[in-house]
């Protein structure tokens, strides 16, 4: 059985609220894991007016620069989708990694079936956080990011800003996953 090459590609994104279809994904920011410079990030118009006040204030995003600013979420999926194929040669897989990415991945996943028809990331993803565990013995409790930061020492922080946070997942991924390659 022949294995395709991977890339991988952190992503992060900023919601206004937990709830996909129903909460509004407003800001998604991607890099390549294993070179950060090589990034998008986009704005998205809201699909509701739900929200929930305490994820917009954790962003400082409001739903009215979300309608001035972003993009209808058809044109923004079609772009992000765009800017996969162009980061994935042909024969490869694009792995979608994050810092809890069943969180982040479901909102992306939701928005490519409902505007773009299909997920270029197919219907899975990469937790770093279960990576960590499984590289480390730790606890689920002990994969809260500032528990990954002890371990791994990043440069960066995560900030909520949808970019910086990817870039800042893109290194812990890159240090967690080498940690899970060494010898017992």
């Amino acid at each position: 059985m022949s294995q395709k090459p991977e890339v991988f590609i952190s992503v992060d994104i900023e919601t206004a609220g937990p709830i996909v279809g129903e909460h509004s994904m407003l800001t998604l920011g991607a890099c390549l894991a294993y070179q950060p410079e090589v990034a998008f990030s986009m704005m998205l118009k809201p699909i509701s007016d739900k929200a929930v006040p305490e994820a917009l204030e954790v962003t400082g995003l409001s739903l009215a620069e979300a309608s001035q600013d972003g993009l209808q979420p058809a044109e923004a999926m079609s772009r992000f989708a765009e800017w996969i194929d162009a980061q994935v040669p042909e024969g490869s897989t694009a792995v979608f990694v994050g810092l809890n990415a069943p969180f982040d991945w479901a909102f992306v996943n939701y928005y490519f079936l409902k505007y773009h028809d299909q997920n270029p990331f197919g219907f899975t993803a990469l937790d770093i956080k279960a990576l960590f565990m499984g590289a480390t013995g730790c606890t689920w409790y002990e994969t809260r990011s500032s528990a990954i930061d002890k371990v791994v020492k990043p440069h960066q922080k995560g900030d909520h800003d949808a970019l910086h946070d990817a870039r800042y997942q893109a290194e812990l991924f890159r240090s967690v996953y080498d940690l899970s390659r060494r010898p017992a």
